[in-house]
């Protein structure tokens, strides 16, 4: 019986897999997007961007997300209903949690890049310039890859807390690994053995990405060095 209940959290991990994924990449395109706003030479474009990050950082995690799955919906079929639509507007637990986890650590991510994009040589860009390249060839062809390099000991901190911070989800009912584990928890009274199965699973998350993120570390530790011969 317990190895059901066991096979039944395992077979729920590709569902946090899933959502830590598509939520890391959210944070990353919106990090990079906010990151630039800063540095840009717009006043708007920095006002939102401080805005955002300042905002996001400054609420805990669950009630962002409870505000998302729960708040939000009811917001937008209460301006539907005035208008005289016929909609309903509901966010799943996984597009919730997806959406808000993405937007938290977009804020982070947008300090990681800033930093790193701040660490790029301003004559690398001037040279880039006088050479004619576009803005987008500059970015994709030279801050990107700087920037990479530069943010990775950042990006591996807030990936590691993302990939963790997905068992608040299970709170909307999303049936992932924590959510199975609580369920398996409760039906059969032994609530230390299932969350330490689930503490594992997140523990194991941990252990493969950093040994995957140190690879590719190594692997930008040697451009560098070539270089600087």
């Amino acid at each position: 019986m317990l190895g059901g209940y066991v096979a039944s959290i395992l077979a729920a991990g590709w569902i946090t897999l899933s959502l830590a994924l598509v939520s890391l990449l959210l944070a990353v395109l919106i990090g990079i997007a906010a990151a630039l706003a800063k540095l840009s030479h717009s006043r708007t474009l920095r006002i939102i961007a401080g805005t955002y990050t300042s905002l996001v950082r400054g609420i805990p995690d669950l009630v962002m997300m409870l505000l998302v799955f729960y708040s939000l919906p009811a917001i937008l079929n209460q301006k539907a209903q005035d208008l005289g639509w016929n909609v309903y507007i509901e966010f799943s637990p996984f597009v919730a949690g997806a959406a808000t986890l993405g937007l938290i650590f977009g804020a982070y991510m947008t300090e990681t890049f800033r930093g790193a994009l701040m660490n790029i040589p301003k004559g690398q860009l001037e040279a880039a310039q006088a050479y004619g390249l576009t803005r987008f060839r500059i970015f994709w062809r030279i801050l990107l890859p700087q920037m990479a390099r530069l943010a990775l000991p950042g990006f591996t901190n807030n990936w590691l807390v993302l990939a963790k911070a997905t068992a608040l989800v299970s709170l909307l009912g999303l049936p992932d690994v924590m959510f199975r584990a609580k369920g398996a928890a409760e039906a059969t009274a032994q609530p230390f053995t299932f969350y330490l199965l689930a503490g594992g699973f997140y523990l194991a998350i941990t252990a493969i990405s950093l040994f995957a993120l140190s690879l590719v570390a190594r692997r930008y530790e040697v451009g560098v060095k070539e270089l600087a011969r």
